[in-house]
């Protein structure tokens, strides 16, 4: 299938993730009235429902990605060539901002506002790190034992993720860079952004590292990521 269809895979379901998490995140914020239980537990349910959707619709064609992490680990496994895993990487950055935008009008507010919610501390890194080695295991195994249950294992990690690590998950470094342009309950201030990336890049090669452990060189079959 030729590069430019799975760069518009790419765009596509990286936009409609990042609309998908910051506009549930300002729709449950808002009807949750103060109770963050209830805003949190929204934010993550629709998540993992986008993910579960974007993996099924997009997977065949550019193995739904839609995560720098994760785009780095299958180039490092030899799944993709460097101008492939650069070009993924352009779009999916880009692709977040737009998917950013995209959530703040529908929902009225300013396309731009530089986040706010302070997202810092030992903890929160930890919580990145095992965030981002959890999500890439869960892909990398599962696409070697239950490949036809990727996306429902991805889906229940990231659902899981959401509530077991103090940061949320964010557990990808596009996602990372594009909510630090949201004040909305999703988002994260600019300054904390750079320790969150340090630690998602850590996680997703200890995960690398920790499935070699398991399988060996055996590649992930592309059409199911």
């Amino acid at each position: 299938m030729g590069l430019w269809r799975k760069l518009m895979a790419e765009f596509v379901g990286t936009a409609l993730l990042l609309a998908c998490i910051v506009g549930s995140g300002i729709m449950g914020a808002t009807l949750a009235q103060g109770n963050d239980a209830i805003a949190l537990l929204a934010n993550a349910a629709a998540t993992a429902g986008m993910l579960y959707v974007l993996i099924v619709v997009f997977g065949p064609i550019s193995g739904a990605h839609f995560n720098p992490a994760v785009t780095l680990v299958m180039r490092l496994r030899g799944e993709l060539r460097n101008h492939e895993a650069l070009a993924y990487l352009g779009v999916q950055m880009l692709a977040a901002l737009v998917g950013v935008l995209l959530a703040h009008a529908m929902f009225g507010v300013d396309l731009l506002q530089p986040g706010t919610r302070v997202r810092s501390g030992s903890a929160q890194w930890l919580s990145e790190g095992v965030a981002t080695f959890g999500l890439l295991l869960t892909i990398l195994l599962g696409a070697q034992f239950r490949p036809n249950a990727i996306a429902a294992l991805v889906a229940s990690y990231i659902f899981a993720a959401y509530w077991f690590t103090a940061s949320t998950a964010f557990a990808n470094p596009a996602v990372t860079l594009a909510r630090a342009l949201t004040q909305s309950f999703a988002g994260i201030r600019p300054e904390d952004v750079s320790a969150f990336l340090v630690a998602q890049m850590i996680g997703a090669i200890l995960a690398w590292v920790t499935a070699f452990a398991f399988v060996g060189s055996r590649q992930v079959p592309k059409q199911e990521i």
